[in-house]
């Protein structure tokens, strides 16, 4: 299966939801339900450890403000980028979040998320 196949709408329609569970685990700083929607290889490199030094260390993780707008999308191969305005409830300016969707046994798994 390939998530392109999908028109924008359905897309958009997916992803939304997606992105709205991260925001509100990752200020919660729960990283059970945080990893809930990640594919299976990017569970490697999201571990814990790492999940919990971060939701820690980085301010901006744990004030992502539940507003958000989203951009648009970027198609490549079998995935799919979801483009985000984001805010924080602390910090000031707006925040470019950036989620990768694709298929992960059968399922529309997150294979990559960042803020910029």
């Amino acid at each position: 299966m390939n998530i392109n196949d999908k028109t924008d709408e359905e897309i958009e329609a997916i992803a939304l939801p997606i992105w709205e569970a991260q925001l509100k685990h990752s200020r919660a700083g729960d990283y059970e339900s945080f990893s809930r929607n990640i594919a299976e290889e990017m569970l490697a490199s999201v571990n814990p450890e790492m999940a919990a030094k971060q939701f820690a260390e980085d301010k901006l993780t744990r004030s992502l403000s539940p507003e958000y707008e989203f951009l648009g999308l970027l198609r490549r191969g079998e995935q799919v980028t979801c483009l985000f305005r984001t805010f924080s409830t602390e910090k000031e300016g707006e925040w470019l979040g950036r989620m990768v969707l694709g298929y992960d046994k059968d399922e529309i798994k997150i294979f990559a998320s960042s803020i910029f």
